[in-house]
């Protein structure tokens, strides 16, 4: 681990509880290995994307690996993450928990990392969510829980260009944990992957049937211009997006230091 099961519990805020009400500790099928997918990102505003790629994600687990998916989770980042066009963590953290109420039978949502004062990279996110399942709650039934992050290609476009993440970072995502990559338009994945070749049986991309390029930039881009989002992202959090007048300035500057949280 990164992050020390000390150092974990000292960044866990006071009154968090883990979402834990749609994570099956108990395998149906036990001969395969269990699985818990993170999604972090900004989700400023969540996109119908964001919820299909679980699901594209769930779809491709099943039918292409040995892994049984016994939940999967979004990690909405903190007001630390100085991003152009992320609106406060307590609305964009409600809204995910919206859409995964109303549209999702198996989709939780972490406030952990919302919570955070200070940036969390990647790497410690997943590090509490080992903490969370594997530590705290002995995996599932006492067999190791696999964690892996669930991202766009185009956050392994970054990984695979020198200077953006960390190596020990690299290593321990890709190396200890392992990623699964949905296709994005615009991104020349065998390149990514090709310079990311000692990870290559850790990485499982996942091509789109049916293509889908909504992004939350785009979403925010029709709100600025008085323009429907109607059928792009969940109905409900169209109607918080409204009560809570949220993305109707320009967006603001942004900071480079967490970009590779950027899955918009």
């Amino acid at each position: 681990m990164v992050a020390t099961a000390e150092t974990i519990e000292a960044m866990t805020p006071p009154g968090y509880s883990f979402p834990d009400h749609r994570l099956r500790l108990q395998q149906s099928e036990p001969d395969r290995e269990p699985l818990v997918l993170v999604a972090p990102g900004s989700y400023s505003p969540i996109t119908f994307l964001h919820l299909r790629m679980a699901v594209m994600a769930a779809d491709y687990v099943r039918y292409n690996t040995n892994f049984e998916l016994i939940g999967s989770y979004l990690s909405p980042v903190s007001d630390a993450y100085k991003k152009r066009g992320l609106a406060p963590a307590c609305h964009r953290r409600r809204m995910c928990e919206i859409a995964a109420e109303q549209t999702s039978k198996f989709l939780m949502v972490d406030p952990w990392e919302a919570e955070q004062t200070a940036y969390v990279p990647t790497a410690v996110v997943l590090d509490h969510f080992e903490h969370e399942i594997n530590v705290k709650r002995g995996g599932c039934n006492g067999k190791r829980v696999r964690i892996a992050v669930l991202a766009g290609a185009d956050l392994i476009n970054t990984m695979s260009q020198p200077g953006v993440w960390s190596p020990s970072d690299l290593r321990h995502i890709l190396g200890d944990f392992g990623a699964f990559v949905l296709e994005r338009a615009g991104v020349n994945i065998d390149e990514a992957l090709g310079n990311l070749k000692e990870y290559e049986d850790q990485i499982y991309y996942i091509p789109q049937v049916v293509p889908n390029d909504v992004s939350s930039t785009k979403i925010r881009l029709l709100l600025r211009r008085n323009m429907s989002i109607d059928y792009l992202i969940p109905a409900e959090v169209i109607k918080y997006i409204d009560e809570h007048g949220l993305y109707q300035e320009d967006d603001a500057a942004t900071n480079e230091k967490g970009k590779e949280k950027e899955v918009q």
